[in-house]
């Protein structure tokens, strides 16, 4: 595919999200948010369909060889950054995809939000582009090293070079495991609604 037609499939695709996230006031932050603190798991289903259409098609282009993937080592550092990123989530009430909707609505604090979102990205540009932390060439390597805290490569693509075994399998598996969770919280909310019926029959009959 040429660059231009990958172009336009992401505006074509990218404009779809959006107005889908906009009409749907979906959010990350809300759908881990309501679901701890308010039981409530709206959101929640949405991320996990969401989850579980991008695993299968992100998995399946790897697998045919499309898409420009991305080689990257997990170790400490993406999880503590993980950590901070969701702290920052949390105050500014909204992840970056509903940042970006409430910012264009005309929210000041989402435009705050976003602007210094930029400010850190390009702050972190220039520490990585002056000196490596911990130092890429020594400690990413693609493979495990405890000692620089770092697990190795761990995503579809580079699970697929390494084990010679498609990326769609690895997808599939953990599709698999998205759905059981849904199925999990689609039972639950079954439970919660024929309790509250049940108790809503006693007390009409007691009545």
């Amino acid at each position: 595919m040429s660059v231009l037609g990958e172009c336009l499939i992401a505006f074509i695709f990218g404009s779809c999200v959006g107005v889908l996230v906009q009409r749907s006031r979906f959010c990350n932050a809300a759908a881990l948010r309501d679901a701890i603190l308010f039981k409530s798991f709206r959101n929640t289903k949405a991320l996990l369909v969401a989850m579980i259409v991008l695993t299968i098609g992100f998995t399946g282009f790897m697998t045919i060889g499309q898409g420009h993937p991305m080689h990257f080592d997990v170790g400490l550092n993406q999880l503590i950054g993980l950590f901070i990123f969701g702290i920052g989530m949390v105050l500014a009430g909204a992840c970056t995809v509903s940042t970006w909707v409430k910012a264009g609505e005309g929210n000041v604090g989402a435009a705050w939000a976003l602007l210094f979102t930029f400010i850190g990205m390009f702050l972190f540009s220039l520490v990585w582009t002056v000196n490596y932390w911990p130092p890429a060439p020594i400690s990413m390597t693609g493979e495990p090293n405890l000692e620089a805290l770092q697990f190795g490569f761990a995503n579809a693509a580079t699970l697929q070079e390494k084990l010679k075994i498609p990326a769609i399998f690895f997808g599939i598996l953990q599709a698999g495991v998205l759905y059981a969770i849904y199925r999990a919280i689609v039972k639950r909310e079954n439970r919660h609604v024929q309790t509250n019926t049940n108790a809503v029959v006693k007390k009409v009959a007691a009545e």
